[in-house]
């Protein structure tokens, strides 16, 4: 069943949950963002009983936001176990200790930090919220300098958001060894045997070492198949460790030169946020992997990208790096955005002044012409923005 809540939903998702006459539970929430009285709506008590009896029905949420419903009505549950473990960057660390041995962390207070010296930490370092999102807090720290900056920024009156706290929490950040290697993220889930299934592989590509956006995030049938197996071993073993099973995630890891994998973090309960990456794979693949989790099936690559197996999907993320506050934009020129794309398959729009970004393109783009890729990646989006 489908667990639906603030702040958005797409028509893609709500489409497939009509179509597949998925159950969606009947929140005030869900109430207030779709309203189809056409889909299978399940009250929220005969909900929560069904996910109390089976600690593996497959449940699917929509956003972050609703794991906090999770929290308050299926407590001491299994499943309430496995998300708390993996929403808190701490706890996960904690969990995988015994395989990364010398993988150096620790957990401070928002307000232990002002005190930290350059002498307790060690250079490079990553700092952000325990339990965070949307890379709101994240910090890469590569010298004095570097702390200083960081420092400044995490301030309580600079990390407010307009997310519930079980899904941004700047009580206690975690910090970190600095990973190395390319990032990734990835779909998945955990089918009814615990089994790995991966539905889609995509690379974070980043402007500079010390980027730490959404920005751009890719895929192709070559990045899928170079990283697949690897990736699978892994998720496998943290599966295991938590008694994963139809279960979704999506989880974010990097990997070195050599193919080593060193895990970021992985997200319960959901693949990437805002119906970004499932979306994609659905709209320009024919890969719906709403559709593949609820129904248990393992995608043919082979099929899925016939004819398109020199293309690269990407999700164009439209945070706001101008610098220019929200207050002062009156619009945003899509149009002329869509124009520096080859094939803008999709342009998701938003309110800048409503959401922290501006919407997101999906892309279909030619091996020979990565640099529209590039060029949106370094892009402040200055050129798109008209003031008032």
């Amino acid at each position: 069943m489908f667990l639906v809540d603030q702040p958005y939903i797409s028509k893609f998702l709500i489409k497939t949950i009509r179509d597949g006459n998925f159950r969606i539970i009947s929140t005030p929430n869900a109430r207030e963002l779709v309203n189809d009285e056409s889909l299978n709506w399940i009250p929220e008590e005969e909900a929560i009983n069904l996910l109390k009896s089976s600690s593996s029905h497959p449940l699917y949420s929509v956003s972050e936001n609703g794991l906090h419903w999770i929290e308050q009505y299926l407590k001491g549950t299994e499943r309430a176990g496995q998300i708390s473990v993996l929403k808190d960057k701490f706890k996960f660390r904690e969990l995988i200790k015994s395989i990364f041995t010398n993988f150096y962390f620790k957990q401070v207070s928002l307000g232990e930090i002002q005190g930290l010296t350059s002498k307790q930490v060690t250079f490079p370092f990553v700092i952000k919220p325990s339990i965070g999102f949307f890379s709101i807090g994240v910090h890469i720290i590569k010298n004095e300098e570097d702390w200083l900056h960081a420092k400044g920024e995490l301030q309580p009156e600079k990390l407010k958001s307009i997310f519930p706290e079980s899904v941004l929490n700047t009580s206690n950040f975690i910090i970190e060894e600095f990973i190395y290697g390319e990032e990734y993220a990835i779909d998945y889930y955990h089918d009814h045997e615990g089994k790995v299934v991966i539905l889609n592989i995509l690379h974070h590509v980043f402007s500079s070492g010390k980027d730490t956006s959404d920005r751009v995030y890719t895929t192709s049938k070559n990045i899928i198949a170079k990283h697949k197996k690897k990736v699978e071993n892994f998720l496998s073993i943290v599966g295991e460790k938590l008694n994963l099973k139809n279960f979704p995630a999506h989880a974010e890891l990097r990997i070195d030169d050599h193919g080593k994998i060193r895990p970021i973090e992985i997200n319960p309960l959901r693949f990437g946020g805002w119906c970004t990456t499932a979306d994609l794979s659905g709209i320009t693949l024919g890969l719906n992997s709403y559709d593949y989790f609820m129904n248990n099936k393992t995608p043919d690559w082979e099929v899925i990208f016939k004819d398109k197996e020199d293309k690269l999907f990407s999700i164009i993320v439209l945070n706001n790096s101008s610098g220019i506050d929200a207050g002062r934009i009156l619009d945003f020129d899509y149009s002329k955005l869509a124009a520096d794309f080859e094939n803008p398959v999709l342009i998701r729009k938003l309110d800048i002044k409503q959401f922290p970004l501006f919407g997101f393109v999906f892309a279909e783009t030619s091996q020979h012409n990565k640099q529209e890729l590039h060029n949106i990646l370094t892009s402040d989006l200055r050129k798109y923005i008209i003031l008032e």
